[in-house]
């Protein structure tokens, strides 16, 4: 028998466990000690909402699964049929190849093939590696094509301090925030009013989130966003200096799973940048400087101590 999420990949390092599935190279669990850092999915299911997944060579949506690259007008497939939309790109669904297994890293690889919509061949990669400072993740994409490629990433980790968002304290340093139609295609970016103000940190409160925040305030090129709880327990995700926006999801949308836990994803371009350009990267042909780019995040835990 075959797990839904396939090979499961075990690594540890300094108190943190982490386990990476086969399918998707999703982040299935990441602890530290006795806490859970993610609220991800069990080895008997498939992830549900996305949770834990990579989103290449795109991340969020597409409107209609319509764009033009190179002189070519694109059709993807329709993968979110409700909003009419492509959405996650190519890869979260996929039998990943194991590259390396040590005790602490596991590196994946995943070869898009030129397809409808997509006539690019694409080599995918990723790194997890656990240390003291918990988890960091690399995602890397080569252009293997003769021609230019479109191309954007993202992850889509739910962040976990115990259960439930609303007593928490969020931390995110953003000064924008997207609005966005009846299908989540962003009309406008303008700057975050007081309800979506988390520069300073505050609780959470009946916030509802399902959206993109950008103009990210960094810290020797890194930044960071925290969750935690009243007694100063709780987690943080950051980012480097080619991620420029951050999608939070609530899930309010999401019977029994609504404000469980709130997702915080990474992303280099916001959703439909396929279509508005908004730091879409064009990745040079294959051989040529350009034809790769790297991306590193990373989750940590965060004490009182």
């Amino acid at each position: 028998m075959v797990l839904p999420s396939g090979e499961q990949y075990e690594i540890e390092a300094a108190g943190y466990r982490a386990v990476i599935t086969e399918s998707g190279a999703a982040l299935r669990l990441l602890a530290y000690g006795d806490r859970a850092l993610v609220d991800g999915f069990g080895a008997e299911e498939m992830s549900p909402g996305g949770r834990g997944q990579l989103l290449m060579p795109w991340p969020n949506r597409i409107r209609d699964g319509r764009y033009s690259f190179g002189g070519r007008h694109l059709q993807l497939a329709l993968t979110e049929p409700k909003r009419s939309n492509a959405s996650h790109g190519l890869a979260r669904w996929a039998a990943w190849t194991l590259e390396e297994h040590t005790a602490n890293s596991v590196s994946l690889v995943y070869r898009v093939m030129a397809q409808t919509g997509y006539p690019w061949a694409v080599d995918l990669h990723v790194l997890y590696d656990l240390s003291a400072d918990g988890l960091t993740v690399t995602q890397t994409a080569t252009n293997l094509s003769g021609e230019p490629a479109p191309y954007a990433c993202g992850a889509h980790p739910y962040l976990a301090v115990g259960e439930g968002i609303d007593h928490l304290v969020l931390m995110l340093p953003a000064g924008t925030r997207t609005i966005t139609d009846d299908r989540l295609i962003p009309t406008e970016t303008v700057p975050v009013d007081e309800a979506h103000d988390f520069r300073s940190g505050k609780v959470i409160g009946a916030v509802v989130f399902d959206e993109t925040f950008g103009a990210l305030e960094r810290v020797d090129g890194v930044a960071t966003a925290t969750l935690r709880d009243p007694a100063g327990h709780g987690v943080a995700l950051w980012v480097d200096e080619k991620i420029p926006w951050l999608l939070l999801y609530s899930a309010d949308d999401v019977p029994g799973k609504e404000r469980r836990s709130l997702a915080v994803e990474p992303m280099t371009a916001p959703a439909n940048a396929f279509n508005s350009g908004i730091d879409l990267v064009t990745l040079a042909p294959a051989g040529s400087p350009g034809d790769e780019l790297s991306v590193t995040w990373g989750i940590r835990a965060l004490t009182t101590e």
